[in-house]
C-alpha cells in the first residue's frame, strides 16, 4: 500500500460549500492548518524541510522563501512538541503572520529569543496536578491535553530534555530538544478534531469519547504498544487523517516519498478493526479536505 491508495480529496469528508466546512490542509510531516469562519490556526508547521546534510553539519535556519511561499494568514501556532521538524519554523511564521504562540516552556524560550513579541508567546504547560489548559482562538476552543513522545529510537525518546537556553541561535537539529508534549483537542462549528503529533498518548489523560477527526502520526507508531487499538478505543475516530509518514528531509516542492519502514497497510488494518467504520486517508502535500 502507498499514501496515494488511501488518497482523500477535497470533498472526501464533507462539503467544502456547506455553510459551516472547516477545511483542513496538510503542510507536510505533522503540520497543518485550520480554517473556518476566516480565522486560521496552524499546528506545527514546518516547512523548510532542511536536507540530512544540513541537519548533521551545520545550524538550522528557516527557508522563507518556502514559509512566505505556503503559509496561509494565522491566528495562533500552536506547538505539539519541539523537536525541529515540528518547531524550526515556528518563531519566524509567528513574526510573519502576527500570530499568537501556544506551547511548552521549551516552545516558550525558543520564540523568545528568536525576536517573538513576549505578548505573543504563551505557555500552555500545566502544572502538576493541574487540569489541561483550555484556550480559545475566534471560533476555535483548543484543549492542551498531556502526551507522550514515541520511543522511535533505539527504545528512546530522540532529543530528550528541554529548551532552556536559546542565545546561540541559529541551532542545530540536536538542540531542539522534545520539550512537554501536547495531543490538542480542537472542537469548532460542531465538530471535534484531535493532533497527535507523535505516535504514542497517555491514556490516563485522554478523556474524549469521539472524535469527528483525529489527525494521526505515522512515524514511530510500531515502538507504542498496541497504539491502534489504543486510539480506537480512547477517541473512536470517524476519520483518521495520516501525517508524519512523509520524508521531511526533501523539499515541498519535490515529489512526496514515504519514509521507511512505515508498514502502512498493518497500521491502517489495525485501525480499522480497532475503530469499526472509521474513514482513513491521506492528503498530497500541501492537500485539503473539508469536513
Amino acid at each position: 500500500m502507498r499514501p496515494e491508495d488511501i488518497a482523500w480529496g477535497p470533498d472526501s469528508l464533507g462539503r467544502r460549500d456547506a455553510p459551516d466546512a472547516v477545511r483542513v490542509r496538510w503542510l507536510g510531516t505533522a503540520g497543518f492548518a485550520i480554517e473556518h469562519a476566516g480565522h486560521v490556526i496552524l499546528i506545527d508547521p514546518y516547512l523548510t524541510r532542511a536536507s540530512l546534510t544540513r541537519c548533521l553539519v551545520a545550524p538550522l535556519s528557516s527557508d522563507m522563501r518556502a514559509i512566505r511561499e505556503h503559509t496561509p494568514k494565522a491566528d495562533a501556532i500552536i506547538v505539539g512538541h519541539t523537536h525541529f521538524d515540528h518547531a524550526l519554523d515556528v518563531p519566524d511564521i509567528a513574526v510573519l503572520t502576527g500570530a499568537r504562540v501556544l506551547g511548552s516552556r521549551s516552545a516558550s524560550a525558543l520564540c523568545l529569543a528568536r525576536g517573538v513579541p513576549r505578548e505573543k508567546v504563551e505557555v500552555v504547560e500545566p502544572e502538576a496536578g493541574q487540569q489541561p489548559i483550555v484556550r480559545e482562538v475566534g471560533p476555535f476552543m483548543l484543549r492542551f491535553i498531556p502526551s507522550a513522545h514515541s520511543r522511535l529510537v533505539l527504545g528512546r525518546v530522540p532529543f530528550p530534555g528541554e529548551i532552556a537556553d536559546c542565545g546561540d541561535v541559529p541551532m542545530r537539529a540536536e538542540a531542539y530538544k522534545c520539550g512537554a508534549v501536547f495531543g490538542v483537542e480542537i472542537k469548532v462549528a460542531g465538530r471535534t478534531l484531535y493532533h497527535l503529533g507523535s505516535a504514542e498518548l497517555v491514556d490516563a489523560q485522554v478523556d474524549l469519547k469521539h472524535v469527528d477527526l483525529l489527525m494521526l502520526c505515522v512515524a514511530g507508531w510500531i515502538t507504542s504498544k498496541k497504539l491502534p487499538e489504543r486510539v480506537g478505543n480512547l477517541l473512536s475516530p470517524g476519520a483518521v487523517l495520516l501525517s508524519h509518514w512523509d520524508d521531511f528531509l526533501r523539499p515541498l516542492d519535490e515529489p512526496v516519498r514515504m519514509l521507511p519502514a512505515m508498514q502502512l497497510p498493518r497500521l491502517v488494518e489495525r485501525l480499522g478493526f480497532a475503530a469499526r467504520g472509521v474513514k482513513i486517508g491521506t492528503l498530497p502535500a500541501l492537500g485539503e479536505v473539508w469536513i
